[in-house]
């Protein structure tokens, strides 16, 4: 049984505050805030150099990214870390290859973060952006639909996409899991998305600037990294050769440091 005490000492805002925000940042446990300054101290006395130093943030991230596909029911090789949830849309987006005429299909309680990304995409690829109403998503989801991009917890009504028609469809859908990960139970496998993006630093309690995109296993290797990097490759010394990693991690845009990633583990 969880000791409610214990849990709201690791939180001092609820000394001063009933905190209620947790949809936009959420309150920073003491643990996860001496964690990060542990790292920070570390940094600041061996410095930021050397072969350690680059292994304890490779693993430090590897433990993160395991932490999060267990969060999530999926695979650490399905899941990339990323900067929000924005960055995941804006990756699936930027590397599905979207045409002309292509229609994406999102709903009528959507939040900026996910509706600029959709209106950025359909402008550069000549494709078009529908809304339906949030309940009735599935019922839009027709064959002409190349992508149902939407929210799995509504941030204006907190209302829960009905996932199991949408799945039904058979049209590849990304859910923006911005106001569920951390609220609600996640299995991505369950749900049948083919992409799931979300947030650190909401429910999880996480640093701001973090998050994580799940590609389901038979995707990945169709979703091309839309801005490569050395964090992309499989060989980082032959960069010109564009080797990808097999697993999501092809899609990481994080540069992961000790503190952000010690924070965010401890967190979760």
């Amino acid at each position: 049984m969880t000791d409610l005490s214990d849990l709201r000492s690791q939180f001092p805002v609820l000394d001063r505050v009933a905190y209620l925000n947790a949809g936009t940042n959420g309150p920073i446990p003491r643990r996860a805030a001496e964690a990060a300054a542990a790292e920070l101290t570390r940094d600041l006395e061996q410095g930021r150099a050397g072969a350690g130093h680059f292994e304890r943030i490779e693993g430090l991230g590897s433990e993160l990214r395991g932490a999060l596909a267990g969060l999530l029911g999926c695979s650490a090789d399905e899941l990339a870390l990323t900067r929000s949830t924005t960055d995941g849309v804006n990756t699936v987006l930027a590397g599905i290859g979207l045409r002309p005429g292509d229609v994406l299909l999102t709903s009528d309680e959507e939040h900026p973060g996910l509706l600029a990304p959709l209106a950025g995409a359909a402008r550069r690829a000549g494709a078009e952006v529908r809304a339906a109403p949030f309940a009735e998503v599935a019922a839009h989801a027709t064959s002409e639909i190349r992508l149902v991009a939407c929210s799995h917890v509504s941030w204006m009504s907190g209302q829960v996409l009905g996932v199991e028609a949408l799945r039904a469809t058979g049209v590849p859908f990304l859910l923006d899991g911005a106001q569920a990960l951390g609220a609600i139970p996640i299995d991505v496998g369950a749900l049948g998305c083919d992409y799931y993006a979300a947030s650190g630093q909401k429910w999880l309690c996480g640093p701001e600037g973090s998050g994580c995109l799940y590609v389901r296993a038979d995707r990945v290797g169709s979703l091309a990294p839309p801005w490569p990097s050395y964090m992309s490759l499989a060989d980082p010394g032959r960069p010109a050769e564009l080797a990808f990693h097999e697993a999501a991690r092809r899609l990481d845009t994080l540069y992961q440091s000790a503190d952000r990633a010690a924070w965010a583990l401890v967190s979760l």
